[in-house]
């Protein structure tokens, strides 16, 4: 099931690592739901394995599966009214793998049965994409889990990517993969801010689940000036 504010693509040819050359995007897409087959279901009387939820899939941080246009109308007019969205210069790759813990992010749908302890786990799959694997707990204790991949959009230290959690076979249609773009990110690799075009979605990332208060403000600074509404933004529970 895919639900995207969509429009045709030219599709340009793979490059090395796992990069793709920039394509023409004349509006914002949003992603899908993950398949049955990337969702995982671990047993309740498994202590070592909490139980992933067999309900609503959970894609954080990359995927969406909402329609631009269920969006308030005068969020979006504060975003048409901003500059276009920079991103930071270059992102080393290698050093961004890891586990990231989301510390806030604008609520959504496709989240909202997220209670805590929500993170993003990247690593590097034979293929130079990057494997994606998305966890949140529900209130009832719950696990939810799904397993995407990513790529980059230009060169190799390019901080534009795409995600998709559609199967692979399903790779080849544009409208699976949303935009992932690194827009702030602190030298340490400690602290970063993902958003895509419109500024609809914003999540902030930390290597931990408390990130340091003052790198987290002055982060918050840095985004109100690039005309994110911080009145949006939502603290996210790290227990």
């Amino acid at each position: 099931m895919i639900l995207a504010g969509w429009r045709p693509r030219r599709r340009g040819p793979s490059h090395p690592i796992g990069t793709e050359k920039p394509r023409p995007v004349r509006g914002f897409v949003l992603l899908t739901l993950p398949s049955p087959g990337n969702r995982q279901h671990r047993s309740p009387t498994d202590p070592e394995h909490p139980p992933l939820s067999r309900m609503t899939p959970f894609t954080p941080l990359f995927a969406t599966a909402v329609l631009a246009a269920l969006l308030a109308g005068p969020a979006r007019a504060a975003s048409d009214a901003a500059p276009p969205l920079e991103t930071i210069a270059t992102l080393d790759v290698p050093r961004y793998l890891g586990t990231w813990h989301q510390v806030a992010l604008y609520p959504n749908r496709f989240q909202s049965q997220c209670a805590a302890a929500t993170t993003a786990r990247y690593a590097l799959r034979d293929d130079g994409r990057l494997e994606v694997t998305n966890r949140c707990r529900r209130a009832d204790g719950r696990i939810d889990q799904a397993v995407g991949a990513a790529r980059q959009i230009g060169g190799a230290t390019s901080p534009k990517l795409q995600v998709r959690f559609a199967p692979a076979w399903l790779g080849w249609l544009p409208m699976v993969w949303g935009d992932y773009w690194v827009i702030d990110l602190d030298a340490a690799y400690q602290l970063a801010a993902v958003s895509e075009p419109k500024r609809e979605y914003l999540w902030i990332l930390s290597r931990t689940p408390t990130p340091d208060p003052a790198a987290y403000d002055a982060l918050l600074q840095r985004l109100a000036a690039r005309g994110f509404d911080l009145q949006r933004l939502q603290r996210s529970p790290a227990d």
